[in-house]
């Protein structure tokens, strides 16, 4: 052989080392590769291993925690500062700020409520109990009622209705918030909203478990109110109608990432006259609730009112944090967006898909939140969003000083020597004015979850106001009828 033939038989030699190297390294990346594959396709169809039983009683969110630890991770960042420009805690005080130092005339609006006592800036849902439990406005007396949203409270309903839930709800308006506050603490269940409040033990499937709720609902799906943002009421209606609407059974599971933020999310009365209520049985529109409102008489007999004005006697509507009855005239709810698919984004963790329990505002999280559906830039997406709600703020602080002024109108008249009844115009224009305007001013998203719904209330506001101012000024008019 040649050193020729030498040097030609070892390079193929190499070659061939190389080659069958080569291909071993293919085999092994295509082997981890097809095994990586089966290992996610297993978490798909597994994203859970039930390593602790729960049971509806298990209202402590690290219980679940261990069976659903990427859902509890969430929840915990709730404890965590956030902040847009229109709501949330900076951080940096020990509690919230307060609103109605910010907004003088919020304090003014609600003199004779509670609210004008103490009301702050919202924190994340972890401390929805422990700031309700905080706040000053205890300081007058409060119903247990106001448990239903703040607390993971459907064992101690079971318990105060001896099994029977619903039966133990009714009876909490009965009770002062200290005396169901202790129960909660003495049973083990003073947790905020929890788990088991919107899932199913075990199995994790949605549900909604809180009887305001569900009459509310009820009472929405037996109406006329047209509902086109919920096709499974719509298709209730068309049936026999022979069992009452259940929202267990009968929503769309799109739906159900609504319905459970709708369980408090919401305005409702809350007081010691009658039980919790949701007033949906004319509609979610403002209009609709407050006719509701005004169709209903306490158990004595007399007219629906919240509390009376300190400074008018005007009875009053307050709105809770109306945030389900506004997104449903916005185009989002029209188009089947959730409050979860927001608030709440489907993420990836692996190959396990889930949704982000840290719940929070979108303009957070705007890549998951919005830009799922909207094909823009972030900063397009918050520039379009902090257009919408500067606009509601101006139109809100417009409506505002309208009211102030008819205020001022009406303690004229009574100093000028006017009468209750020669005031009850100017009265029940202030009822009508400033329940859209608080309707507004306690929903969350400063106008955001429909902006075009939220600048026809503050309009009318706005009007109704300044008819309450003239008539006000005018009741010498009305001495003369």
């Amino acid at each position: 052989m040649t050193m020729i033939d030498a040097g030609r038989a070892g390079r193929g030699k190499t070659l061939f080392v190389v080659i069958v190297l080569a291909v071993a390294v293919v085999t092994a990346g295509a082997t981890a590769l097809l095994m990586n594959i089966a290992e996610r396709k297993q978490e798909e169809h597994s994203p859970y291993v039930l390593l602790k039983p729960v049971t509806e009683n298990d209202t402590d969110p690290a219980t679940w925690g261990v069976n659903w630890p990427r859902q509890y991770d969430g929840y915990l960042r709730t404890a965590q500062t956030t902040r847009t420009r229109f709501g949330g805690h900076g951080g940096s005080e020990a509690m919230p700020a307060e609103k109605i130092e910010r907004d003088p005339w919020l304090k003014r609006m609600f003199l004779g409520y509670a609210f004008s006592i103490d009301y702050r800036d919202r924190r994340g849902h972890a401390y929805m109990l422990a700031d309700q439990e905080a706040t000053e406005r205890l300081s007058k007396p409060q119903s247990g009622s106001c448990l239903h949203c703040h607390a993971s409270i459907m064992p101690l309903y079971r318990e105060l209705g001896g099994g029977d839930a619903m039966k133990g709800f009714e009876s909490t308006h009965k009770l002062t918030y200290q005396e169901v506050d202790a129960k909660l603490h003495e049973t083990g269940h003073a947790h905020p909203v929890s788990c088991v409040d919107c899932h199913v033990p075990n199995t994790m499937q949605l549900r909604v478990t809180r009887p305001g709720f569900i009459r509310g609902i009820q009472a929405l799906a037996a109406s006329d109110a047209e509902v086109p943002h919920l096709p499974s009421i719509q298709e209730w209606r068309a049936g026999s109608r022979e069992h009452p609407y259940d929202p267990n059974v009968d929503a769309r599971r799109s739906e159900m990432r609504s319905f459970v933020c709708g369980q408090c999310h919401v305005e409702y009365y809350c007081s010691t006259k009658m039980p919790l209520t949701f007033p949906w049985g004319k509609g979610l529109k403002v209009e609709q609730v407050e006719a509701f409102w005004n169709a209903t008489q306490f158990p004595d007999g007399e007219r629906f009112f919240d509390y009376k004005h300190a400074e008018t006697g005007a009875p009053i509507l307050k709105a809770q944090h109306p945030e389900f009855e506004l997104w449903s005239q916005g185009i989002h709810a029209r188009s089947g967006v959730s409050c979860a698919d927001c608030h709440m984004p489907y993420m990836r963790e692996g190959a396990t898909k889930v949704s982000d329990h840290w719940v929070r505002s979108p303009l957070l999280n705007i890549n998951r939140s919005c830009q799922t559906c909207h094909h823009a830039s972030e900063s397009e997406m918050a520039a379009r969003v902090d257009v919408i709600q500067q606009r509601n703020h101006d139109l809100l602080q417009r409506a505002a000083h309208a009211l102030m002024d008819q205020i001022d109108a009406v303690l004229k008249a009574k100093a000028d020597g006017a009468t209750p009844d020669q005031l009850t115009p100017a009265l029940e224009l202030q009822r009508q004015a400033q329940w859209r305007i608080d309707f507004i001013a306690a929903e969350n998203s400063m106008g955001f979850h429909a902006p075009q719904e939220a600048a026809r209330v503050l309009g009318e506001a706005a009007d109704l106001a300044r008819q309450g101012q003239i008539a006000a000024i005018g009741w010498r008019t009305v001495a003369a009828k």
